[in-house]
């Protein structure tokens, strides 16, 4: 890569950088000091990427964290075909990012969009107490069955099941997301029209567990919220600060 993956509102560098992984490279992006906390920014599916998130990305490297996001295979600038994704293999990619990229020492800051509010769950439960702080932004979360199945193309088994009626009850994520102790900020839309409420209603209730969870509800929103905080900054920095900042009591919002 030849150039900075994006233009800078600050005082530092967005470095650029690959990670190979299981025959994959992975693009990355990497700005902000090492000390506070290292931030890992996790896309959604589809035509998600990494460049959405660059702006938040900079706003957590501007409060003193360092803040990665890459594109997972299939996806923006990695390689690999995206119908042979699975969320195993997302967990598994995030992870080695992060073992790679955050400095040993480092409390973890995870922030997942929709499909990667999975991703983010698989985390907590591989990193435990080393995890300071999850956002979840619009999230999803998945049936056991899906755990390795191949994406594939629209018409495969992981479509199936995901069709399956309230399948995702039996996720492991909710039960990552009962055990998680930090804080939790859920971001949610004011329409989402891809993460049935039902969803959104039982990962509120499983971080009431131990977590000391926020909601942010952004009424004008729509599913796509690494768009909307890539466009609008206001509520990029409101979500920044919920996330780094303890809520006065065990629930808000």
């Amino acid at each position: 890569m030849t150039e900075s993956p994006a233009d800078t509102r600050h005082d530092f560098a967005c470095d650029a950088f690959w990670y190979d992984h299981e025959g994959e490279r992975l693009c990355g992006v990497a700005a902000g000091p090492p000390g506070r906390a290292t931030v890992l920014l996790l896309h959604g599916a589809g035509n998600g990427s990494k460049e959405r998130l660059l702006p938040l990305l900079e706003e957590f490297a501007a409060q003193g964290c360092r803040a990665l996001a890459f594109d997972f295979s299939g996806h923006g600038e990695s390689s690999g075909p995206l119908a042979e994704l699975s969320l195993r293999r997302r967990f598994e990619q995030a992870a080695a990012v992060l073992d790679a990229h955050a400095p040993a020492d480092d409390p973890l800051v995870l922030v997942g969009f929709s499909m990667s509010g999975q991703t983010v769950a698989d985390l907590v439960a591989l990193h435990g107490r080393r995890v300071a702080a999850v956002g979840l932004c619009a999230p999803a979360v998945y049936a056991p069955e899906a755990w390795d199945v191949p994406f594939g193309d629209g018409d495969g088994r992981f479509s199936a099941i995901l069709r399956e009626p309230d399948g995702w009850r039996a996720s492991p994520a909710l039960d990552a997301l009962r055990a998680y102790e930090g804080r939790a900020v859920l971001a949610v839309p004011g329409t989402d029209t891809i993460i049935p409420p039902a969803v959104t209603q039982a990962v509120w209730e499983a971080l009431s567990a131990r977590a000391a969870r926020t909601r942010l509800d952004i009424p004008d929103a729509e599913h796509w919220l690494g768009l909307w905080f890539r466009d609008h900054a206001e509520d990029r920095r409101r979500f920044v600060a919920a996330v780094l900042t303890a809520p006065d009591s065990a629930e808000a919002g």
